[in-house]
Parts: structure tokens; sequence; C-alpha cells
């Protein structure tokens, strides 16, 4: 099926190109988008007689778009989510989540422009990209964690395995601290039935 593209879309072509696609495609996507027109005479005519608008109002929404990843670009977004202590999560984290964890901090980001290549389902720091506009695609961070503790701790560079490893290595040394106290304890104790039985023998002489 042949379209007319009133943008660039990736993997297809620019503005005003007329590109062969799968009708599924057209149908349950370009169209309804208003990505693209179905490549008719009239259509293509109806195009050309809107191409500069179309081309200006292109070129706003790049502007625009450009303005908002110049601040987006790089950022780093918390979501704390319930996970294992492998590190799983219970479910997975989604581009709603993603564009929610970006909004709250102010940024004004849909989830139909947030790309996951695929699902997110470990704890950790991850990339994600985010499409502003056809021609303006930024990469921020969804810093995911149990804990705002935890994510502070991610964000300092430390792995869910490494912080594990830590917290597993206190525990260790807490217990072997634990059981020197009570060796040192019972050292004592026979220190003082020594020291008591020294005494009773003097005594006995």
């Amino acid at each position: 099926m042949q379209v007319i593209l009133l943008e660039r879309v990736a993997k297809l072509g620019q503005m005003g190109e007329v590109v062969d696609v799968k009708s599924g495609y057209a149908r349950n996507y370009l169209l309804p988008q208003k990505k693209a027109l179905t490549a008719s005479e009239a259509n293509i005519a109806q195009f050309e007689a809107q191409k500069a608008q179309l081309e200006a109002r292109n070129l706003e929404t790049k502007k625009e778009a450009e303005s908002l990843g110049e601040k987006l670009d790089g950022q780093q977004f918390i979501v704390i989510r319930s996970a294992s202590d492998a590190g799983a999560l219970y479910g997975s984290v989604t581009p709603r989540d993603a564009a929610e964890a970006a909004t709250a901090d102010g940024f004004s980001v849909d989830k139909k422009q947030i790309v996951l290549l695929k699902p997110i389902k470990d704890l950790g720091v991850h990339d994600v990209h985010v499409q502003l506009h056809p021609e303006v695609d930024v990469v921020i961070q969804l810093n995911v964690a149990r804990s705002e503790e935890e994510a502070e701790l991610q964000a300092s560079g430390k792995s869910i395995q490494e912080l594990a490893a830590e917290a597993e290595a206190e525990a260790e040394f807490e217990i072997a601290e634990l059981f020197d106290d009570i060796g040192a304890a019972a050292s004592d104790d026979d220190d003082v039935a020594e020291a008591v039985e020294a005494d009773e023998e003097t005594t006995e002489e």
C-alpha cells in the first residue's frame, strides 16, 4: 500500500515522500496517528497545497521539542517498585510509569513518546529513549528501586548485587562479632571460675 508521509517517520522516510508500507501498518498506525495519507492523486494534491503550512508547523514543534530535549536529556527519575532479594521486579516498568515519573518531576512527557526496546523487569538504572518529535530523540534514566534510600545508592553507581553482597557481609560481620563477644564472655567466666578454685585451694591449705 502506498502512502504519503505528513512527517518524518523513522525507517520509512521524510515528510512528503510516497512510500510502500503494509496495509495493516498504514490502517492501524500511520493513518489514525495522522502521520500519513493514502497516496491517491487527491491526497497528493492536498499535501502539495498544504506543504508550506505543514513544514512550518513541523519546524515549530521541532523547536519546542529541542528546547524540552535539552532539559530532559540525561535526567534520572526514580521509580519505586517491589522486587525479590535477587532484584527481579514483581511485574514490570511500563512506558506509562516512565512518563508519569518524568511528569511528576515537571517534564511534559506522554507515554506514547517513551520507547522501551524491552520491558524493564529488574532493579537498577536503565536507559530509556524518549521520542519528543520525529527528529528529536533524547535518553533519560529510570532508577528502579525498592526505596528512596536504595535509589540513592544505585544513583551513586552501586548495583543491586553489590548492595546485597554488602548487606550480607555486614550481617556476617555482626554474627562473627556476636560469637566473639560470647567467646570473650565465656573466657571471662572461665577466668572467674579458675580464680574461685585457686582461692578455695589457698583457703584449704
